[in-house]
């Protein structure tokens, strides 16, 4: 019998984890197979590749049911007596619908190694694996049961051996410690266990050198990487015992409960930019934070955050749609937590996943949400839909000003001055009314925002001469001058000869400014002065530098 275990993930960088585990776990079954396709490949394609097997089992997620279950069609389609087998957190709830398809034949649910090795060892008789759902004479048949897997099975294994380290470098690799978390957030679903267990430690250590020897990014899927000080100290001891020049490592961190003891390690020992931490605020809003049952200590975790930012590369989470969180509440939240300045802020909406209490309770707050994948909020008894469509304007513009880097200086300035939530919100209204939000070039990134600041900041010229400085700082090459006015030629003759500037290596722009660039880039402030030149150098190669009294400035 051959059997086959895939997945379609969401981008060809990413792995999926799962179907390593179950193929390692189980390659002694001859007939046994693996493969990933990605989303975006032609379905008739994987339908054409999955035809040749007996039993097709695909790892589902809200990413994927959609696609997943348009491949299963096409299967059928080509080979009618292929069985679909589907396993994964968004099959393993309210799951009726699905194995109601004439192209399901099977699912399990929750935890899958237990009912996939029982199920490869006695397929076709079925009848004794547990939670495992199919039909049988027009009925649907649920055999559920309460287990878990002992995690100590794990220890000599290595889910990555079995396929080329060559294609592993290039990829997100993707590891757990534990499972499970300790927490109860009513729209995750890791809130529905609460019992956190751990791997083997030898069998982590041993899949994480391998992971660091031949990849380059290594994820953890912990939910909360820091419960227990002394395991996190001895795995980041580790990572940095052995780690190449190469690597970095993801984590999910509460960052309010990391101890003291934690700090003073990444302060002593961790080299800047080998850790990124992934933390979920969510909401500053406590009121919401209760009624989803979730504690967090927004003070604390903003003082541990930058603590550690120098070392650390931030990415922090928002949901926007949270019950009791209001527009305003979500403003507030919004403006406290990109005053941190983390690298990466992300927008979240509130998604309705099966399985967790938001979505069984979602009547008592009026919540609206699509009934199909993702499960996004549409609107609620505290957000309109003309609301969420304002801040989702916002998030397009965040992602393109902000998560990708090209108008830094100019939002930090807009921070301190403005409101960033207005600002924002405004400049990404406006951008659809321009352009399609995922479809532009850079020019059109620049001439958005700066049309924008002309129409409503008319009078801040400081705002649009720093929009023209972001724009010249993403470009190593000197790019064509937008936005300045450019000095006389003559008078950047007597800056050349005055700075003794090379512009035989160089290429150079100059022009006026409002205020006292030097300052801003080492305070913040935008301190008006008198008209004065700045000078931009353009190496070609690197990013360009500011020439100030005669010394070089990199920003």
């Amino acid at each position: 019998m051959k059997i086959l275990l895939t997945t379609l993930n969401a981008k060809y960088i990413h792995l999926n984890l799962a179907i390593r585990l179950l193929y390692d776990l189980n390659k002694k079954n001859d007939g046994l197979q693996w493969k990933e396709f990605t989303i975006k490949e032609p379905k008739d394609e994987i339908a054409d590749y999955c035809k040749a097997f007996d039993v097709v089992c695909f790892s589902c997620y809200i990413w994927n049911i959609t696609q997943t279950l348009e491949v299963a069609k096409k299967i059928k389609a080509l080979n009618p007596s292929t069985k679909i087998l589907l396993g994964g957190p968004e099959v393993s709830y309210d799951w009726q619908d699905v194995i109601a398809l004439n192209e399901v034949d099977f699912i399990i649910t929750g935890e899958g190694e237990i009912p996939f090795q029982l199920f490869l060892e006695n397929y076709p008789n079925i009848a004794a694996v547990p939670n495992l759902v199919n039909k049988k004479d027009g009925e649907i048949v649920y055999h559920k049961k309460e287990l878990q897997f002992d995690l100590s099975l794990y220890a000599n294994t290595n889910p990555y051996a079995n396929e080329s380290t060559k294609d592993l470098y290039n990829k997100v690799l993707y590891i757990e410690t534990s499972r499970g978390c300790p927490y109860k957030c009513e729209f995750c679903l890791a809130s529905l266990d609460n019992i956190v267990r751990y791997l083997p430690i030898d069998h982590i250590k041993n899949n994480l050198l391998y992971l660091m020897q031949h990849g380059r990014v290594i994820k953890f899927l912990d939910r909360t990487f820091n419960v227990k000080k002394d395991f996190t100290i001895d795995m980041f001891q580790f990572m940095l015992d052995n780690h190449r020049s190469e690597n970095v490592f993801q984590f999910e961190i509460t960052a309010d409960i990391v101890h003291a003891d934690i700090i003073k390690f990444i302060e002593e020992k961790v080299p800047k930019g080998l850790f990124r931490f992934e933390i979920g605020i969510q909401t500053v809003n406590q009121k919401a934070n209760l009624e989803v049952s979730r504690k967090q200590n927004f003070d604390k975790t903003r003082s541990i955050i930058k603590q550690l930012q120098n070392k650390i590369e931030m990415h922090l989470d928002l949901i926007v749609g949270l019950p009791l969180d209001y527009f305003e509440d979500v403003k507030y939240s919004f403006e406290e937590v990109f005053k941190i300045f983390a690298p990466e802020l992300q927008l979240g909406f509130l998604k309705f996943l099966k399985g967790t209490p938001v979505r069984y309770k979602y009547a008592e707050h009026n919540f609206e949400f699509d009934e199909k994948p993702p499960y996004q909020i549409i609107r609620s008894k505290y957000l309109s839909a003309d609301e969420l469509l304002q801040i989702t304007q916002l998030e397009h513009a965040l992602e393109i000003y902000w998560n990708k880097k090209r108008c830094l200086n100019t939002l930090k300035y807009v921070t301190a001055n403005y409101s960033i939530f207005d600002f924002l919100g405004g400049l990404g209204k406006y951008f659809g009314t321009v352009k399609d939000y995922h479809k532009f070039t850079l020019q059109d990134v620049y001439e958005i925002i700066f049309q924008f600041a002309q129409n409503n900041y008319a009078d801040d010229k400081v705002l649009q001469q720093l929009i023209a400085i972001d724009y010249f700082l993403h470009h190593p090459v000197r790019p064509k001058v937008l936005f300045v006015q450019e000095l006389e030629k003559k008078e950047q003759q007597n800056i050349m000869q005055q700075f003794k500037l090379n512009h035989h290596k160089y290429r150079h722009i100059m022009f006026a400014v409002d205020f006292d660039v030097e300052q801003f880039f080492e305070n913040g402030i935008a301190i008006p002065t008198t008209t004065n030149n700045l000078i931009m150098q353009f190496s070609g190669v690197e990013k360009p530098t500011f020439i100030f009294h005669q010394k070089l400035m990199t920003v």
